[in-house]
């Protein structure tokens, strides 16, 4: 989507019209068409980022059988798609800048914490969560911390850091909860180097 391409340079506040329109390849009047409002438009964005981020969820979910592994992988799979996708990084500043203007914008991250709290509840049920770990803790957690480190590595590096610093990330928390037989297999699995094509983009 071209406007989230405008959105993802200029923000909220400052994309225009004339740009939007520019980066999206439409007319005024298909724009209007389809979307009443530079607000809701952005809200399409959003939207669509969220399809891609919990499409990519289910993907890993259904092809990794072990839940915390999955939790994992799911962390890095969002941070490949704010590294490679123009629509995820747009959608990612406008959740927070629409947020600040019009009031939050819950449902990416509500969603995001009952997903992390399912896989999380399963990692304790399959034993590779140490005993007494607060699920629905964990959950909120993770999201907060990941919002804040890809936040972090967008405003100092343009996220070209990304990687590194989830891995970081995971390698202070995992001690905390991973049961130590499975502590070796998920710190290999959270340090483990991005896809081929997943390059920072710069």
């Amino acid at each position: 989507m071209g406007a989230a391409v405008s959105f993802e340079k200029f923000g909220y506040g400052t994309a225009s019209l004339s740009t939007i329109l520019a980066h999206a390849g439409v007319t005024k009047g298909a724009m209007y068409f389809h979307f009443s409002s530079k607000e809701e438009l952005a809200h399409a964005v959003i939207d669509a980022q969220h399809h891609m981020a919990m499409d990519g969820l289910r993907a890993i979910i259904d092809d990794v059988p072990v839940a915390l592994d999955a939790l994992i992988l799911a962390s890095q799979e969002m941070a490949r798609q704010l590294v490679v996708e123009p629509i995820a990084r747009g959608g990612m500043r406008l959740t927070l800048e629409i947020g600040s203007i019009r009031g939050p914008v819950q449902r990416p991250y509500l969603d995001w914490i009952e997903s992390i709290r399912v896989l999380a509840e399963r990692a304790a049920r399959e034993g590779d969560l140490i005993e007494g770990v607060d699920v629905d803790a964990l959950a909120r957690f993770v999201v907060g911390a990941f919002t804040g480190v890809q936040t972090l590595s967008d405003v100092l590096y343009s996220r070209s850091d990304l990687y590194a610093r989830l891995t970081e990330m995971w390698r202070l928390l995992l001690p905390a909860i991973a049961a130590p037989h499975a502590l070796d297999r998920v710190r290999a699995l959270a340090d483990g180097e991005p896809r081929k094509g997943t390059e920072p983009v710069t």
